[in-house]
């Protein structure tokens, strides 16, 4: 899914765009936008580097999320928890969904009891 992602710094915000995948949370393809990682190296490695987030758009309506980076490997990444999150808030934001409508489609529902259950009823 295409997002748009910005690393804050202290006087500057650099925006990159890149893709996130929905089952694993990470952030594949990622381009900066009007900066020259080459002169001024990775965002994440300066000093006044402060956090990094991430917004996912559908006509004109935006879910803004945190971003997680790797200073070992550079890897943009979204946490579990913050995926959940994002899948919740964009289904219903996009989609028009409230959160109680969302839990009550995907509530598994059990089956009625066999042979009229209480105490006359057979377990297998």
């Amino acid at each position: 899914m295409p997002i748009t992602i910005t690393d804050e710094l202290t006087d500057e915000v650099i925006t990159l765009t890149g893709l996130l995948n929905l089952a694993s949370g990470e952030i594949g393809r990622i381009e900066y936008q009007d900066y020259d990682v080459q002169a001024l190296g990775l965002p994440w490695e300066r000093e006044d580097y402060e956090f990094t987030s991430g917004i996912l758009s559908n006509e004109g309506k935006d879910v803004e999320f945190r971003v997680d980076v790797n200073k070992v490997t550079g890897q943009y990444s979204v946490s579990a928890s913050e995926l959940l999150e994002i899948k919740v808030r964009a289904a219903a934001l996009f989609a028009g969904v409230g959160p109680k409508a969302l839990l009550e489609k995907s509530a598994v529902k059990a089956p009625p009891p066999r042979g009229g259950g209480g105490k006359q009823g057979r377990f297998h």
